[in-house]
């Protein structure tokens, strides 16, 4: 069973309130922060005493921590991407540690809190635990979540299912760039595509990918996970590209993605928080990107784009 992760992000005190603030947006059922700058007036307004412990006492004042406790249904890579780049834009100096934090009743309870979920018109995502839900039409996309890799509830991994969902026919191949839990990949198959390559640099990540493909069904060659850096490993042209990290890395991958693309080919990418999307859009015209459309839900940009 899965840990919770904790998400300690220490800035400095004069920029605690903005701070907590940003880290709200990432968790529905509250943060805690510690913020010692008034510790005296504190203790007596609360308590009416003037005694303090001396480990109290001694806390760099000028410092202040945000606690944020992230469920293992949920992915703390994104949530830190996220923070990561709010920060960034609001200038506000920060460092993030994450820790494993064992809780027998969160370890017990989280899975009620994910469950079948309906995405674009083609699918349904279904925790493996689930044997009750009705899919209808919809092709059903089998996930065990974990702590690190993404289950389709985020944003940016629903904009890249809704918009694969409009480019995938029987003849499609696609090359899926930090693929994590496989689930854009497994999705590309059950829409139809023909074939998948799906790389990620975290030797977990693959593994994770591995099991998901083959609780759906699909094995190599139809179904290829690799592990490498973007596109170090990855040979050959695709249909579709797509790639749901990080600001900084797509402007990175930018450089070099049309030499994996064929004719026509479509680069779908998300994951970009929105104060950074002008970054990414001017990485797009310098490497001959053309944006033909643009989605965006919860702060969160995805682009689907083609070259010129």
């Amino acid at each position: 069973m899965s840990d919770w992760t904790e998400v300690k992000i220490s800035v400095n005190a004069d920029d605690i309130e903005k701070a907590g603030d940003i880290a709200s947006m990432v968790v529905p059922y509250g943060i805690y922060i510690e913020d010692y700058r008034d510790l005296e007036a504190q203790a007596w307004e609360i308590a009416h005493i003037d005694l303090i412990d001396e480990e109290l006492l001694n806390k760099d004042r000028s410092k202040a921590i945000v606690h944020v406790y992230i469920s293992p249904e949920e992915n703390p890579a994104e949530a830190v991407a996220f923070l990561s780049e709010r920060y960034k834009a609001e200038g506000i100096e920060n460092e993030i540690i994450l820790n494993e934090c064992k809780n027998e009743d969160w370890e017990n309870n989280w899975k009620q809190y994910f469950h079948p979920i309906p995405v674009g018109e083609k699918l349904l995502i279904r925790p493996t635990w689930e044997d009750e839900y009705e899919a209808g039409e919809r092709k059903v996309l089998n996930i065990e979540p974990g702590l690190a890799f993404g289950t389709g509830t985020h944003e940016t991994t629903r904009l890249c299912l809704e918009t694969l969902e409009k480019h995938i026919s029987e003849e499609t191949t696609v090359l899926d760039i930090g693929c994590g839990s496989g689930i854009l990949s497994i999705a590309a198959l059950l829409l139809g595509a023909k074939e998948v390559t799906g790389v990620d640099i975290d030797a977990l990540a693959v593994k994770t990918a591995l099991e998901n493909g083959e609780a759906n069904g699909f094995f190599p060659p139809k179904y290829n996970i690799l592990q490498g850096n973007l596109t170090d490993k990855v040979s050959g042209k695709f249909d579709v590209v797509v790639a749901n990290i990080v600001a900084d890395v797509i402007i990175l991958f930018c450089k070099d993605v049309a030499s994996f693309m064929k004719d026509g080919a479509v680069f779908i990418t998300s994951g970009i928080i929105d104060t950074r999307e002008q970054d990414v859009i001017d990485a797009f015209g310098k490497y001959g990107f053309k944006i033909e459309a643009r989605h965006t839900e919860g702060g969160w940009v995805c682009f689907e784009c083609s070259k010129k």
